[in-house]
């Protein structure tokens, strides 16, 4: 099928399966493109933790015709209290449920991952080849085609190769500058993991300071699970090469590190030991200059990772699907153009959420005595108290992202009336 243009369509190979990858296979295909996504895991990754959406995400949700699917899967999760060692809050965050105006620490839209990466998997596996098991370990390319070469031994013959491979890039080392860092790294780790939920785990988001730059985080998703997260300020070299040990050994690294905590700390650490899921990480951003090469373009976190604490993780990675497959449908035989212009409409968005992170900011929520906390929770409470940050929510012009707006539909028109 010829696409909007009038162009033959485009063979597209896009490695990695998760939310921007396959939010890019939906557009790709709906402007007439053959998609084929290479997944490494075995199956399709449904899982980890809990996720938002919040500013163009949830417009670009929207546009999809997926927003009425992820507000049937949103997660019960009233605000965000701070709490002492004995779990009683010193101070509460609701979410901004108004409509209007910016999240606050809690979105209205809070989904687990795995059921929005089902979601987008529904909407788009009817006219995408998915491939499971199998890797993108190696790609030559020159003006007319990339070939790809698998995990499993085999090659195929594309016109656009499409990293959307995560934070840890195989695609994106291939086309740097050797020895080039894209990594920004904040000097702050994470782990998260789920236990099985007690009757004292409620909907609202428990967070706990511990001195020595550290915090728990205790939220459930479901009436039988609860999710833990521990985070810490640390910069020594044993943090940030645990996440590549082996995952006895990093439950061990963390285990230690938050021995001697308090609060509920013995018993998330007891669950952290035999819970089927687990993930540690070293929070950064992911910050290059350029977004391709030739044939070969990135995107979602393999381009502009803005980190958890940017809160747009998850709504960058479909804004950019949507912006890049936005420019392709519109210049399918012009990729270089459509590259180009891609970088330039995603950049000031992207640059706009990763500037919503501050490290001294950060370094404030996470102080390094008792004095500083007790502080800190005080603020906070007079705050709330004068329910300033409810107004500031409500009253805010623009949601994390700034003015900038989405483009166009990324389906020509012609597209979109064929394929009624």
């Amino acid at each position: 099928m010829a696409n909007g243009s009038g162009a033959h369509p485009l063979r597209v190979l896009v490695a990695g399966g998760g939310i921007a990858g396959q939010a890019l296979a939906f557009w790709l295909t709906r402007g007439g493109h053959r998609v084929t996504v290479a997944e490494r895991f075995p199956a399709l990754r449904a899982n980890g933790a809990q996720v938002d959406l919040r500013g163009r995400g949830i417009e670009a949700i929207e546009r999809m015709g997926l927003l009425d699917a992820v507000r049937g899967k949103l997660v019960d999760e009233r605000g965000v209290a701070f709490v002492d060692a004995r779990g009683r809050a010193k101070a509460t965050i609701m979410a901004n449920t108004s409509g209007q105006g910016r999240q606050t620490l809690t979105s209205e839209y809070e989904i687990m991952r795995g059921d929005l990466v089902r979601i987008l998997h529904d909407a788009s596996k009817d006219d995408t080849e998915y491939v499971f098991g199998v890797s993108v370990d190696g790609f030559e390319q020159d003006e007319q085609k990339v070939i790809a070469h698998f995990s499993d031994g085999s090659s195929g013959e594309f016109d656009l190769l499409v990293g959307a491979d995560g934070q840890g890039s195989r695609i994106r080392q291939a086309i740097l500058p050797a020895g080039s860092d894209p990594y920004w790294r904040l000097g702050m780790h994470m782990a998260y993991w789920f236990i099985p939920r007690t009757a004292s785990d409620g909907d609202i988001r428990d967070t706990y300071m511990v001195p020595g730059g550290r915090q728990i985080m205790r939220r459930s998703h479901n009436p039988a699970e609860t999710q833990v997260y521990f985070v810490m300020r640390e910069e020594s070299e044993e943090a940030s090469a645990v996440h590549r040990e082996p995952v006895e050994r990093q439950r061990e690294f963390w285990a230690s590190r938050f021995r001697d905590a308090g609060w509920q700390t013995e018993r998330f650490v007891d669950g952290m030991r035999t819970s089927p899921f687990f993930y540690s990480q070293e929070i950064v951003q992911v910050r290059t200059d350029t977004w391709s090469e030739g044939r070969v373009v990135l995107a979602g976190d393999a381009a502009h990772c803005a980190s958890p604490y940017s809160g747009m993780g998850v709504s960058g990675g479909l804004v950019g699907a949507y912006v890049l497959a936005g420019e392709i449908n519109r210049h399918p035989g012009d990729l270089p153009a459509a590259l180009a212009n891609y970088d330039n409409v995603l950049r000031p968005f992207a640059d706009a959420i990763q500037g919503e992170v501050n490290p001294r900011l950060l370094r404030l929520g996470m102080p390094m005595t008792q004095r500083a906390i007790d502080a800190f929770q005080a603020a906070t409470a007079l705050a709330c108290f004068l329910r300033v940050p409810d107004l500031v929510a409500r009253l805010s012009k623009e949601d994390r992202g700034g003015g900038w707006q989405l483009p166009e539909n990324p389906v020509p028109i012609s597209a979109r009336v064929r394929g009624r």
